[in-house]
């Protein structure tokens, strides 16, 4: 799945999953059906100086919070009279408020507002629509935060009005009640099919995402008008409980059961089968739950769904992919930052329910994976399950807000020391170099590719995320002069991919190109793979380094067995994988599995190839090689900070060179976050870094 930054995420690619990620999703991500009334300006080679200056001369008590251009995004909406939706008062306040989809970016620096898909001239519509659920619902949470953070009164009309428009969308009678139409035209016409066809079609014939989005907002809204507004709030809690009740004629009504996915058990009760979107609308229900802790059936569907999201965990330190909490259940090798809040939502559930078992799942995210992720270029987009996409304000502020979410309710203050590198993307410790955000403004670009090229554009999307993280660091000081220090990465040394057509094959092996990439549930790296038969072998070069590295072959796995192939070094046997034994398909895309595996033993630092002896039919697609320790180095104001990243069993120790006038300050955590107050003591000698086995460790430079 390649992204391109030309567009932040669409609508439509938040239904991928129910379409089957297939090679179409690319077309999406590209921006294919989201054409523009007027072509958008190619994406630029740099952000620019205004925001950069604009963060400069920004006193750090100055709020970063702007909420200009979300109010620019913002249009008033008819609300027409249609059978099956209704919304607050529609009669005295025969209009909403709901956001454009997309703004694009003129050559004067202007934004222009821009719908989804192809406008039509002669009707002022477009194939999808102006406004979209997902965005209106998003825009609702964004203004009742900054409203309930700082008073403002404009914010708490703005969270009202979206509210109205996002219960608007919502279907409140039928047999599709609870259900939420996701496209409507600047004029109040609802598209319940937009074209290209998006699944479930028509939008509120089944779960969606746009349904858990509402059931977030809802959530958030209740608790914020509960005191200032009962009427409102009583109109907000039915509307959220129509919603439930229709998750529990659906994902929810079958709790306790699970589906088969290549030979595994997945939960068989997740909003439209993804953690991802199951996380957001449980962030709803914890801010609901917290405010009405009698209500038993939201208690229940919160318990439910944060139980789903958890069991999504994957992975360890030393294991592909790590910890993270996959957000899909029809894959075990596609992870992706859309939705990305799984371990924002199990953290605060954890501690609103009472539910310290929740909690595991979060920390392996937040304290295992993130640095993982971090440590192979920054906060890609999705692995699938190579890294290797873009970057968006999405996926950045997902993980902030599961980073902070995890700290608070595991009492982890290391994963701050995270939430502060990883918010700096915002401020220029990005692949760019340059801010993404311009608090002067309020605007956040659309994504970053991995080459440094930006979109300009600043879509709804993008500013909803932006906003949040600066919420989120408005609220903690502390958090945000840190990640106000960070704006430049200097360099990330994490995994890496070989692919194994650059290896030499003995036998009758070759390298296959198939037509797609997407095999149904990943992708294959670099669009080809090495078939080879029982005998053949594979020496793949990799280059020589200064430590010891974790080698995963990655094998698409046909379902029956097949062998096993064996690896080694010049001067190790490193362990086999199995050619086949996927298990059995189940309720993916497609049978077999493409996934990396583990070896037993790791490559020696010198080595510099890797050897396959396939002992039956195999076919192996790259090596994801990880060093025993990652490192992400950033620097900025408050000076340059490393951290050291251990996929080690035991205590490591890394030698640094401390320049003449500087002293190394550090502190290593463990495998959850937790401070080693002893790391100090075990270091043998100045500019040695000590990083506990599974853990992190963060050193800084800091002048005498």
């Amino acid at each position: 799945m390649t992204y391109n930054a030309v567009r932040s995420e669409s609508p439509r690619s938040r239904s991928m999953k129910a379409v089957a990620l297939t090679a179409a999703v690319s077309m999406l991500l590209l921006g294919a059906g989201t054409a523009t009334a007027s072509a958008a300006p190619p994406p630029d080679t740099a952000i620019g100086q205004d925001s950069g200056a604009a963060l400069k001369a920004r006193p750090s008590s100055t709020p970063l919070t702007n909420l200009s251009h979300l109010n620019f995004l913002l249009d008033t909406v008819p609300l027409i009279a249609v059978e099956g939706h209704t919304t607050y008062e529609i009669d005295a306040q025969p209009t909403a408020q709901a956001p454009w989809t997309y703004a694009d970016k003129k050559a004067d620096g202007s934004y222009g507002r821009v719908g989804g898909g192809s406008l039509d001239p002669a009707t002022g519509h477009w194939s999808q629509g102006a406004y979209n659920a997902d965005d209106v619902a998003r825009t609702a949470v964004v203004y009742l935060r900054h409203w309930q953070q700082t008073g403002d009164e404009t914010s708490r009309e703005h969270a009202v009005q979206t509210l109205r428009s996002l219960t608007y969308l919502q279907t409140a009678t039928g047999p599709n009640a609870g259900n939420v139409v996701l496209w409507q035209q600047a004029d109040g016409t609802l598209t319940p099919s937009a074209r290209p066809v998006e699944l479930p079609d028509p939008s509120d014939s089944a779960e969606s995402y746009w349904v858990a989005r509402t059931v977030w907002a809802l959530g958030e809204g209740f608790a914020a008008f509960q005191d200032t507004d009962p009427e409102f709030a009583a109109f907000l809690q039915d509307r959220l409980h129509l919603s439930l009740d229709s998750l529990e004629r659906q994902s929810l009504g079958t709790y306790g059961t699970y589906d088969v996915a290549d030979g595994v058990n997945v939960p068989a009760w997740l909003i439209a089968g993804g953690a991802d979107a199951s996380a957001e609308a449980a962030l709803g229900l914890a801010a609901y739950v917290t405010a009405a802790p009698d209500d038993d059936s939201a208690r229940t569907a919160l318990a439910q769904l944060t139980e789903g999201v958890a069991e999504m965990s994957a992975g360890s330190a030393t294991e592909w992919p790590f910890g993270a909490i996959m957000p899909w259940n029809k894959s075990q090798t596609l992870w992706h930052a859309w939705g990305g809040l799984a371990p924002a939502a199990v953290a605060t559930a954890s501690t609103v329910l009472g539910r310290s078992d929740l909690l595991g799942a979060a920390v392996k995210d937040s304290a295992q994976f993130t640095p993982q992720l971090l440590a192979a270029g920054g906060p890609d987009n999705a692995w699938s399950p190579t890294p290797g996409e873009a970057q968006i304000a999405y996926g950045v502020d997902s993980r902030v807000q599961g980073l902070v979410a995890t700290a608070a309710a595991a009492n982890s203050p290391g994963l701050l020391d995270l939430a502060a590198v990883t918010a700096g993307w915002f401020f220029g410790a990005n692949p760019n170099g340059a801010p993404a955000y311009n608090p002067a403004t309020g605007t956040a670009i659309d994504g970053i590719e991995q080459d440094g090229r930006i979109n300009p554009n600043s879509g709804a999307e993008s500013t909803i995320h932006a906003l949040m993280t600066m919420l989120t660091l408005d609220a903690n000081p502390t958090l945000k002069a840190q990640a106000l220090g960070i704006n430049e990465t200097v360099s990330t040394v994490g995994l890496s991919v070989v692919e194994a057509e650059a290896g030499t094959i003995a036998g009758s092996g070759s390298v296959v190109t198939p037509p797609s990439s997407w095999t149904g549930e990943a992708n294959l790296s670099g669009g080809a793979y090495v078939r080879l038969a029982a005998g053949d072998s594979l020496s793949i070069p990799v280059p020589a380094t200064d430590q010891p590295r974790t080698v995963f072959p990655i094998v698409n796995q046909s379902e029956a067995d097949s062998g096993a192939t064996t690896w080694s070094s010049a001067t190790s046997t490193l362990g086999s994988t199995s050619n086949g034994g996927a298990g059995a398909q189940g309720i993916t895309d497609a049978p077999g599995r493409l996934t990396p595996l583990s070896l037993e033993r790791t490559l020696p630092g010198s080595d510099t190839a890797v050897v396959g002896v396939a002992g039956g039919a195999a076919s192996v697609d790259a090596l994801l090689i990880q060093p025993l320790i990652s490192t992400i180095t950033v620097t900025g104001s408050a000076g340059e900070s490393t951290v050291y990243v251990s996929a080690a069993n035991e205590t490591s120790v890394r030698t640094v060179v401390v320049p003449r006038g500087y002293k190394l300050s550090q502190q290593a955590f463990d495998a959850t976050g937790k401070p080693v107050t002893s790391a100090d003591k075990k270091a043998p000698k100045t500019g040695a870094v000590t990083v506990a086995a599974g853990g992190f460790t963060v050193a800084k430079l800091v002048r005498k």
